[in-house]
């Protein structure tokens, strides 16, 4: 196999496996925060919801700088504070953990969305039948709002594949350890090597038509899953 092709198998991968770590992460927490927004009402909700809308507007270099002086070696969250290295700044931990904070809020607006879609009539008669709050959610919310939550961490996915700001800061720019697939394009483009380019960028329109394909798919029944059942 000529090098170019194990250089691009490997960018792939990479980017394969820090997009699905990263929304393996943000998954509970995310899916949590949906539920939490669209069914409970609580003094400082509209303070949450702009917390968690607010990686959706800032750009993902000032989201990396905010991580990378976080894990600094004398930040909060850094080697002198905590007393050991964390090991996040440039390794694929830190790629992983971009991707996860830029992706969480698209998880939890489109759980929020699958959420709603279920009619609350339905969660307060089986409440009336004696059914626990959380057997309400595990038995009912969960499964009617199934699809709207697939395609939630298909669309959080798909953020992932496509993160560059935050990742290159934290995470750096290094072969075969924190080179995703964005940073690959932009390191092509940035020796002219056009073919290259061209060639990842083919393989992430192809990835992220697939995840976009599944979002609309099963997004669409999540919209009227509540009202199939009633």
């Amino acid at each position: 196999m000529p090098a170019g092709d194990e250089s691009t198998l490997e960018v792939l991968r990479l980017t394969l496996v820090v997009a699905a770590s990263a929304t393996a992460l943000v998954a509970l927490p995310a899916l949590a925060t949906g539920y939490l927004l669209a069914r409970r009402e609580f003094r400082g909700k509209s303070v949450v919801e702009t917390v968690v809308a607010l990686p959706l507007v800032l750009p993902p270099t000032a989201i990396g700088y905010l991580l990378l002086a976080l894990f600094a070696r004398r930040g909060p969250l850094g080697e002198e504070t905590l007393g050991f290295d964390p090991g996040v700044l440039f390794t694929a931990r830190g790629a992983v953990l971009a991707s996860a904070v830029v992706a969480f809020p698209l998880v939890a607006r489109t759980a929020r969305v699958a959420f709603e879609g279920v009619d609350p009539r339905l969660e307060r008669m089986a409440a009336t039948l004696g059914w626990s709050r959380w057997r309400v959610l595990a038995r009912l919310s969960l499964p009617l709002a199934r699809r709207g939550l697939l395609a939630a961490l298909v669309l959080g996915f798909a953020r992932c594949l496509g993160e560059f700001g935050a990742t290159v800061i934290v995470a750096g720019n290094i072969p075969g350890r924190t080179q995703t697939l964005a940073l690959a394009i932009f390191r092509d483009i940035q020796l002219g090597d056009e073919r290259g380019a061209l060639l990842l960028v083919g393989l992430t329109v192809v990835l992220a038509f697939v995840c976009l394909a599944l979002v609309e798919r099963w997004s669409r029944p999540a919209r009227c899953a509540g009202e199939e059942v009633a």
